[in-house]
């Protein structure tokens, strides 16, 4: 079996079935059936997007739906999701898609990366299809890259985590062609695989932003929204970066301050 570390009688053991039926189900000399296929892809902790495609490969209809979270029934999401995007500030958070779209940010994360990236460049070198990449604002020679000191170390991390996720799917799908298109950018095939100790030995990898006297740290956190039955709000992702130091700290407060006196 192998998935996920699991062996047939891992497997057996953690579904409580016998391993003579899970053989018979690798071997495809017996056919699960639906209830069988649900049951299995919850032991095995399957994302649900890939559910449905195993569900469909078995001959049956997908059962977990993907919702635009612009749909009136996401309502209730979508303000849970600004609510919590108003209480990050004057610290930045966003919401991203399994893809690094960005869906939702508050006026912090605008505010940040206005200051480094020209608003209107958003739609017109990092958009495909309507929605901005942030993946693409970071790696492009005319987004962010310029402006982060610890380029190799950041870079690295990101393109090893977008690594692990298209291995997970199929080569058709996004994750292959952004992971790629990175590369492209990065000039470099093997950027992820050079070990830094100094990024080893910090307590966290840490965003270093520089533009001439302007500097910034930051750390982030990720949330999820907890049990989840559609497949969009399984893998939305809250991004919320919280200050590295205090220099960081003031610059982000002041930054709020004059924002606000300006609206004024």
């Amino acid at each position: 079996m192998g998935y996920r570390g699991y062996s047939q009688l891992d497997l057996a053991i953690a579904a409580q079935v016998s391993q003579r039926h899970i053989s018979f189900l690798e071997s495809g000399r017996a056919n699960p059936s639906r209830e069988m296929v649900l049951h299995l892809v919850t032991v095995l902790e399957i994302p649900l997007r890939q559910q449905n495609l195993i569900l469909s490969a078995a001959g049956f209809a997908p059962i977990h739906t993907e919702t635009d979270l612009s749909a009136p029934e996401m309502a209730s999401v979508r303000k849970a999701l600004n609510f919590m995007l108003r209480q990050q500030e004057p610290y930045p958070a966003l919401v991203l898609d399994r893809y690094w779209n960005l869906l939702l940010t508050n006026q912090a994360t605008t505010r940040l990366l206005s200051l480094f990236i020209e608003p209107r460049q958003f739609q017109t070198r990092f958009s495909r299809e309507g929605k901005i990449n942030l993946m693409r604002a970071i790696f492009h020679p005319q987004g962010l890259r310029p402006f982060i000191a610890n380029w190799e170390a950041f870079s690295g991390d990101l393109l090893q985590q977008l690594h692990r996720e298209a291995l997970a799917e199929g080569e058709q799908e996004p994750s292959h062609q952004l992971l790629k298109e990175l590369l492209n950018n990065s000039g470099d095939s093997q950027c992820w695989h050079p070990s830094n100790q100094a990024s080893q030995n910090a307590l966290l990898l840490t965003l270093h932003l520089k533009k001439t006297d302007l500097e910034c740290a930051c750390f982030s956190t990720i949330a999820t929204l907890g049990t989840p039955y559609d497949i969009t709000l399984q893998e939305l992702r809250i991004e919320y970066l919280f200050p590295a130091d205090e220099a960081t700290e003031h610059n982000w407060m002041r930054l709020a301050l004059t924002d606000h006196i300006f609206l004024e």
